[in-house]
């Protein structure tokens, strides 16, 4: 609910920091006028967000070519929104990943960060060529692509996530944001360095992407 979380963020301004966006899934449940309706609510609250987000596709879940070509239009309708407004964008790309970064470079999106990224490991130096980020999730220690990604790209082109209520590092049971640190220890532990400077660093590009600082 979008009016929900702008209340949230709102209130506790120092801590919780908004993006909007329509999610892949999302679209494809939606009328056009409730497309169209929420597409209004982010232009016209684009100075209570930090970026525009998630957007993007989604080939797993979403199958038939149709609601596909749907989804690719609300997607650059969203990305114009960001440009508008000078924001960044978190992009979902799951089994997309290809066509995500295609038309995020198309359509000359400056700021960028890939999402719990799953893709293969020459999109992923692409995705840092261009200057975006990729987002690592707490799966990193199950994942052979993202430990590669995590050990060697660039320290300064990395983020932290969870991707809660999803994908916990602890079987079965539900994510939350502080299990990012078992991402932290992960990547420390990788690059053969500590906690602390992992933490800093990626913290630190955060603030500086989403604009906090």
């Amino acid at each position: 609910n979008y009016g929900k979380s702008l209340e949230l963020s709102k209130a506790h301004s120092n801590f919780v920091f908004l993006s909007l966006g329509i999610h892949p899934e999302d679209i494809i449940k939606m009328s056009n006028e409730e497309l169209r309706n929420n597409l209004e609510f982010i232009s016209s609250h684009a100075d209570d967000i930090v970026a525009v987000g998630e957007i993007g596709l989604d080939y797993y879940w979403v199958k038939d070519e149709k609601q596909n070509e749907r989804c690719k239009e609300i997607f650059i309708k969203c990305l114009n929104i960001a440009k508008e407004f000078g924001l960044p964008v978190i992009l979902h790309s799951r089994r997309a990943e290809e066509d995500v970064f295609s038309i995020v470079k198309e359509n000359k999106i400056k700021d960028a960060v890939f999402h719990h990224y799953s893709g293969n490991m020459t999109l992923a130096k692409q995705i840092i060529g261009e200057g975006y980020y990729i987002s690592i999730p707490t799966i990193v220690r199950t994942s052979k692509n993202l430990k590669k990604i995590g050990k060697s790209f660039p320290l300064d082109k990395l983020m932290t996530e969870t991707d809660s209520p999803f994908n916990s590092p602890v079987a079965n049971t539900i994510n939350f944001p502080y299990n990012v640190e078992f991402t932290l220890e992960t990547l420390a532990k990788l690059r053969n360095t500590t906690f602390g400077k992992v933490d800093k660093q990626t913290t630190s590009n955060a603030q500086n992407f989403f604009n906090l600082v």
